[in-house]
C-alpha cells in the first residue's frame, strides 16, 4: 500500500472512530453525524481521549465508581482517577461533559449532546481566529444539513412538530418604555385554565431573583454570526446569555460565563429589552414544573428559533397574545420592525394589527410602543410552532 493510500486509509479508520463516539453523544441528545459534525468532534475530542469515552455507551451518565467499572468492560486500557478527572475537565472545557455533583454530594460524569459543544464554546468570548472562524463554518453547515433535511420532508413537518419537545418558554417585558407604566394584562375569561395548569414566575426578575448563583456570557448565535460576517440588526449587549443555579456553577467554573451579582444582571437584562430581544427561559429537561437553568435574549436575525432565521422546526411554550388598541394606535411602524415572529403589519388604514398565529407573547412591542397601545392578553400555556418556509425548488 503506497503512502497516499495508507493516509486515506487512516483518516476513513479516525473518523470511524469519531462517528462511533458521535452516536453515543447522540443518546444525551439526536443531531446528525455528518462529515462536518466528525470535524467538530475532532476540535473538541482528542483522539486519545476515544477509547475513553467508549466507556458511556451504555450509560451517559455515571458516578467515579461506576465509570471505573465501565473502562475496565468495554475501553482497552485503564486509566488512573488523575487521569479521569484531567479528561473530563478537558472534555467539560469544550461541551462535552458534565461534572456536577447531585443532590447527594456525588460527582457525577454525564455527556452533553453535540450541539452543547457549539453552546458553550460560543458563550465566552472569543477571539476571531482563523480556527473559530472554521469553527463557526462547520457549525453553520450543520445548520445547512438539519434544513434541507427539513425541506426534503417539509409536507410531513406539521404532523412532526406534533411530537417535539419544546425548546423554551417565552417570559413577556412587563413595563412600557416610554411612560414606565405596567403593560395591561387582559385575562382571556373565554379560556378555561386546565387544572394541572403549573404555575411558573411570568416576570424576569422574579426569575433573576429565585436564584443565588447568576453567570452570564456571550449570545453564542451572535458571536458565531459574527465570525461569519453578519452583524446583528439590533445592537444588543455583548453578554446577554444567562445560566442559573447548577448550571451557572458549571458554566463559570469552565470558563464558558462569569458569575456575576443580581444587581448586574438586571442592569444588563434591562439594556437587553432596550434593544428588543426577547426573554427565553429553559428549564430542566424542558419540564415547566423543574427550575428554570439559562435565559436566552433573542433576536430575530440571528436566532434559530425565530419565524426569520429557523431552518428546522421549533416549538415554544408561551402564555401572552398581544392586543392593539387602534384607537391608540398613530402606525409609527416600531410594533412591525421590532416583532420577534413578524406577525405583525400595517392595515390598509395604516394601523398595527396581528396577521400570524406565532406571537409568542414577548411584549418587546408593548415595551417599544411609543403611545402604549399594545397590551397583552393571558391565557393558559400553548405550543407555538415554528415552522421554516418551503423553498422553491
Amino acid at each position: 500500500m503506497n503512502n497516499c493510500l495508507r493516509e486515506k486509509k487512516m483518516t476513513e479508520d479516525i473518523n470511524e472512530k469519531y462517528k462511533k463516539i458521535g452516536n453515543i453523544l447522540n443518546q444525551a441528545g439526536p443531531y446528525i453525524v455528518s462529515d462536518n459534525v466528525i470535524e467538530i468532534l475532532k476540535y473538541a475530542i482528542p483522539e486519545e481521549y476515544l477509547d475513553f469515552l467508549l466507556a458511556f455507551k451504555r450509560n451517559i451518565s455515571q458516578t467515579m465508581e461506576q465509570l471505573k467499572e465501565s473502562i475496565a468492560k468495554y475501553c482497552e486500557k485503564s486509566y488512573s482517577e488523575e487521569e479521569i478527572l484531567k479528561m473530563v475537565d478537558r472534555l467539560a472545557k469544550h461541551g462535552v461533559m458534565f461534572d456536577q455533583p447531585n443532590r447527594q454530594g456525588i460527582v457525577v460524569f454525564r455527556l452533553a449532546p453535540i450541539y452543547r459543544q457549539f453552546e458553550y464554546t460560543f458563550m465566552k468570548k472569543l477571539e476571531k481566529t482563523d480556527e473559530m472562524v472554521r469553527l463557526a463554518k462547520l457549525f453553520h453547515e450543520t445548520e445547512k444539513e438539519l434544513g434541507t433535511l427539513a425541506q426534503n420532508d417539509y409536507d410531513n413537518l406539521p404532523n412532526m412538530v406534533k411530537t417535539i419537545p419544546a425548546m423554551d418558554r417565552t417570559v413577556p417585558i412587563r413595563e412600557n418604555k416610554e411612560t414606565g407604566d405596567e403593560i395591561k394584562i387582559i385575562v382571556n375569561q373565554d379560556l378555561e385554565v386546565p387544572e394541572e395548569q403549573v404555575v411558573t414566575a411570568q416576570d424576569i426578575r422574579e426569575i433573576v431573583n429565585k436564584f443565588d448563583d447568576i453567570a452570564v456570557g456571550q449570545c453564542y448565535c451572535r458571536q458565531k454570526e459574527e465570525f461569519l460576517g453578519h452583524k446583528c440588526q439590533q445592537n444588543p449587549p455583548g453578554e446577554s446569555c444567562f445560566t442559573l443555579g447548577k448550571s451557572a456553577r458549571h458554566t463559570a467554573k469552565h470558563g464558558f460565563t462569569r458569575l456575576i451579582s443580581k444587581e448586574e444582571a438586571l442592569s444588563i437584562l434591562k439594556d437587553i429589552e432596550d434593544a428588543g430581544l426577547v426573554h427565553k427561559v429553559y428549564h430542566l429537561n424542558s419540564d415547566l414544573s423543574k427550575d428554570e437553568v439559562a435565559i436566552c435574549n433573542c433576536c430575530s436575525c440571528c436566532c434559530p428559533t425565530s419565524k426569520v432565521s429557523v431552518k428546522f422546526p421549533m416549538v415554544n411554550i408561551a402564555k401572552y397574545t398581544v392586543n392593539i388598541d387602534q384607537d391608540l394606535c398613530i402606525g409609527c411602524g416600531t410594533c412591525v420592525e421590532k416583532c420577534f415572529n413578524q406577525v405583525l403589519e400595517l392595515n390598509e388604514e395604516g394601523l398595527a394589527e396581528r396577521i400570524g398565529e406565532e406571537c409568542v407573547g414577548c411584549g418587546v412591542c408593548a415595551y417599544l410602543c411609543p403611545e402604549n397601545a399594545i397590551s397583552l392578553i393571558e391565557g393558559p400555556y400553548r405550543r407555538v410552532n415554528i415552522l421554516p418556509e418551503k423553498k422553491l425548488a
